[in-house]
């Protein structure tokens, strides 16, 4: 009975362990970044470069993916009011799949931005390594990164340890409730993450 009794008080203190992981991780990230997200173009100040962070421009489905077009619209957005002089595509490149490709493709034909200001990121496989190499590999760190809000957040606590200069600048999100949920539960998690990481001077893959 005993050793029933101190298994189930090392699950209660490992869960109020993990809680209060959960809880102290997001609450560093939101201090961080806190001020740095905007969702209005007339308060967000200009910076030299966009870097908008990839995803898949559609759905399993094969219908189009709101969360990349609603990217597409937030980037055009800040160049057509002037707040940005080129923009960076970050995302992933492999066989028969090329999110920055697909998207300075929708931003010169279907936002009209100019092809020559562009910058194709093809080795952009997650949020991290699309920050690293806009500061290592480009050379850029006053930057607005743009994606949804929940992602925004992982994206600026990356960029501001790595002493980069960088805003975001919030996508409109996917009001479908199955939607917000999922990435709202997936972000908690991805922060702690991303805090473990750092922490521990791990570069996540």
């Amino acid at each position: 009975m005993r050793i029933v009794k101190n298994i189930f008080k090392f699950i209660i203190a490992s869960l109020e362990l993990i809680f209060l992981l959960i809880c102290l991780s997001n609450i560093w990230v939101f201090g961080l970044t806190n001020g740095r997200t905007y969702n209005k173009i007339s308060k967000i100040p200009p910076r030299e470069i966009a870097l908008v962070l990839g995803t898949s421009p559609r759905m399993r489905s094969g219908v189009s993916n709101p969360y990349f077009t609603k990217r597409m619209d937030a980037t055009a957005l800040l160049y057509h009011h002037g707040k940005i002089k080129k923009i960076i595509v970050s995302g992933e490149k492999s066989k028969g799949y090329n999110e920055p490709a697909a998207m300075k493709n929708y931003l010169i034909y279907q936002e009209g931005v100019p092809e020559d200001i562009i910058i194709e990121d093809p080795k952009g496989f997650n949020t991290y390594k699309s920050i690293l190499r806009c500061k290592d590999v480009y050379k850029k760190e006053n930057v607005i990164i743009v994606s949804q809000g929940f992602h925004n957040l992982r994206a600026l606590f990356f960029a501001r340890n790595n002493s980069m200069n960088a805003l975001g600048f919030d996508a409109q999100d996917v009001n479908k409730p199955e939607s917000f949920y999922r990435n709202q539960s997936r972000e908690i998690i991805a922060r702690v993450v991303a805090v473990v990481y750092f922490v521990l001077g791990i570069s996540p893959d």
